[in-house]
């Protein structure tokens, strides 16, 4: 990627001049107290000419580990840039964050909104103005999640199917398991595709619950893209971090094969064989216990931790190796 020299960054009125770090805001709208609800936007400019990285988290407001991975990183000033520039989004989606939601509080996912319109929903109205002001000034970008609730995921990232660039950025950020996805209608990832910005997106634990090995692995993943583009420099890449990442293939979810109660026999992240029992769900007076059996050779990558479940419910999504 060669950049000729670096940019002034504007972003909600306020611009950042190269050598300048500042905390913008855009603007989305205002509670029925009147309460003005904003984006807080966090722009790391450098002098020195290079690539401008988008970090962003809280898409969903309950998704608290990739908010927290932002967050440690602006406090413990782990964007002191060599070059190039940082736009860093502790939270994309304030509304669902204050109300400890996926959603906004009109019911509406944010990310199925995008690119959104002005004068569209809430939902619609926060993708219109984050597309407008962000997307237009980032060469790459890296979306930070969490598991759904009860689902706890293992540190994983996933790139855009047959995109070569999103593939590469992937393996750079070297998650302990990555995997293609296809793209969805109304997703920002969507959007950033259809404007040329390669993007990958980070799951990892639970919402609403901190998960430090999810937190510490998503950092790692972060800093050595930033390293691999000439932003930051190698003492800032944690030691031990280059195990090279399982990719996945032929996942699938196993579902409850009845009602009761769910015990997983096998921790997330953990190699299986073929027919392995890997879960139970029993009925509450012990007179049946239905087995969950392993469909092949591979791992489990996120596990339902809800004790009592439904026939049906998905308990674990498996891959096997490639």
């Amino acid at each position: 990627m060669e950049i000729k020299k670096n940019k002034n960054i504007t972003i909600g009125g306020t611009t950042v001049k190269p050598g300048q770090n500042k905390l913008v805001h855009i603007n989305i709208d205002r509670l029925p107290t009147g309460t003005l609800i904003d984006i807080p936007v966090y722009v790391f400019n450098s002098r020195a000419p290079g690539p401008t990285v988008l970090i962003q988290a809280g898409l969903h407001g309950d998704e608290i580990n990739g908010i927290e991975v932002v967050r440690r990183m602006i406090a413990e000033k782990q964007f002191n840039l060599l070059k190039g520039a940082v736009i860093a989004v502790p939270i994309l989606n304030i509304f669902g964050f204050i109300h400890f939601s996926r959603d906004v509080p009109d019911g509406k996912d944010v990310n199925r909104s995008f690119p959104g319109t002005k004068s569209g929903s809430m939902a619609s109205r926060i993708a219109y103005y984050y597309t407008k002001e962000i997307l237009p000034h980032i060469d790459l970008g890296i979306d930070l999640h969490t598991g759904g609730g009860q689902r706890h995921n293992y540190p994983q990232v996933r790139f855009t199917e047959n995109d070569t660039a999103s593939a590469r950025l992937a393996a750079i950020f070297n998650a302990p398991i990555s995997f293609p996805s296809s793209l969805i209608k109304g997703s920002f990832r969507n959007t950033a595709f259809n404007l040329k910005k390669p993007m990958v997106v980070y799951e990892a634990g639970e919402s609403m619950r901190f998960d430090d090995f999810s937190i510490s692995t998503g950092i790692k993943g972060v800093l050595n893209i930033l390293h691999h583009y000439g932003l930051i420099s190698s003492k800032e890449i944690p030691e031990n971090s280059k195990e090279p990442s399982v990719e996945l293939e032929n996942r699938k979810w196993l579902r409850a094969p009845t009602a009761g109660m769910f015990i997983p026999k096998i921790s997330n992240g953990k190699d299986f064989i073929k027919g392995q029992v890997i879960g139970t769900v029993s009925d509450t007076f012990a007179k049946r216990t239905k087995k969950i059996k392993a469909p092949y050779d591979g791992l489990v990558f996120c596990i339902n931790h809800q004790a009592v479940v439904n026939q049906g419910d998905a308990l674990f999504h498996v891959g096997a190796k490639k």
